[in-house]
């Protein structure tokens, strides 16, 4: 149904789309994750051309819509959209919002858009408040009356740019619940959303984008299970990174020690992960020679599953941080706190580096 091809969208000298590519069949669901800035909305309204995209390709039903002889009215029409902030017509009721489209655009008679109005309002569960007007709605019931008035003019494809993100918790379940009866529907949909439990739940396809690129892609159960990427499993995983740089023996300590506080405050580690990941630190940085090169430190907390990890990066040319029996006691300090301990070799911008993981306990359970 829709074909993009090497997609592209700058804002004078920032590149927010680089590179993306993507097809959508009629009938999937497709959502679309990954962290804020990374250009997902701008994906969107490029779609629809409410952002006229920089180059690239998008073809929809076999017609090249960036070629310059595309109504945009009309492509809007079929590509309709539900944007976080409902964009209703203040001075307009509910039932006069989902009308007014059909009667403007469509050219169907007010009778017609009321009678189709009225049962769309239905299907969301918004009929009783036809007349009522925006100011009197919850955040909810005005998104649903957005997702009416989306529907009234008959799309083929719906795109929701974040539909919960500016609603109270207690009121997202009922739109993530309209939202789904119209994957049941076949409706052809493609989601932003930060809503993983759902995403997981409605989609036939999810896609990751960071860094303005489809990222991975993949079915619900591959990306939230099995991702491939190391930056899909730290998104989905709710993954919070700490970061050191080591290039000497010789580092600040107290920066350290302090950007440490911070972090374990940060994300309430208890006091016995504190410590004992400390004290695998310590054992752990015994064994590597820190003026050998730059020796990068990643401690890893997954908010999700609760796993602890701690990975290091080390200079290319040094093979093994656990090699020797001379290490032996050091080792066993480790061992005694970690249920898993993994090397590999991996290949970076300055050579093939090798990557030790150590997973704690259940230290902060």
């Amino acid at each position: 149904m829709i074909q993009i091809k090497h997609l592209q969208k700058s804002f004078g000298k920032l590149d927010v789309l680089m590179d993306v590519n993507l097809n959508i069949k009629r009938g999937e669901v497709i959502s679309i994750i990954g962290p804020s800035g990374t250009g997902k909305s701008t994906f969107l309204r490029c779609l629809n051309l409410l952002e006229q995209p920089t180059g690239g390709s998008i073809v929809i039903d076999g017609q090249e819509v960036l070629d310059g002889h595309v109504n945009a009215s009309k492509l809007r029409q079929k590509m309709g959209m539900v944007f976080q902030s409902f964009n209703l017509f203040n001075h307009l009721s509910v039932l006069d919002n989902v009308c007014i489209g059909p009667v403007k655009l469509l050219g169907k008679t007010r009778a017609e858009a009321e009678a189709k109005g009225m049962e769309l309002l239905k299907m969301v569960g918004m009929a009783e408040k036809a007349q009522a007007m925006p100011a009197e709605l919850s955040g909810g019931q005005k998104q649903r009356a957005a997702i009416a008035r989306c529907l009234s003019m008959d799309p083929e494809i719906i795109l929701f740019d974040e539909p919960t993100s500016a609603l109270d918790p207690t009121m997202v379940s009922e739109v993530l619940s309209v939202i789904r009866a119209l994957a049941r529907q076949g409706m052809t949909m493609a989601i932003v959303t930060h809503e993983m439990s759902f995403a997981r739940d409605v989609s036939t396809r999810v896609v990751y984008m960071d860094q303005g690129v489809i990222y991975e892609e993949g079915t619900p159960e591959q990306i939230f299970d099995n991702p491939r990427r190391e930056l899909t499993r730290i998104f989905v995983n709710r993954i919070r990174d700490f970061h050191y740089c080591f290039h000497s023996a010789d580092y600040d300590r107290y920066e350290l020690k302090a950007a440490w506080q911070n972090y374990c405050s940060k994300y309430f580690l208890s006091r016995k992960a504190v410590s004992e990941t400390r004290r695998v630190s310590l054992s752990l940085f015994r064994l590597i020679p820190l003026d050998c090169g730059a020796v990068d430190m990643y401690f890893r907390y997954s908010e999700k599953t609760g796993e602890l990890s701690l990975e290091v990066l080390l200079p290319p040319g040094m093979e093994s941080v656990f090699g020797g029996m001379a290490h032996a006691v050091h080792m066993q300090q480790i061992r005694n706190v970690c249920r898993s301990i993994e090397e590999a070799v991996e290949e970076t911008e300055i050579g093939e580096r090798v990557r030790c993981r150590l997973v704690f306990r259940n230290l902060n359970r």
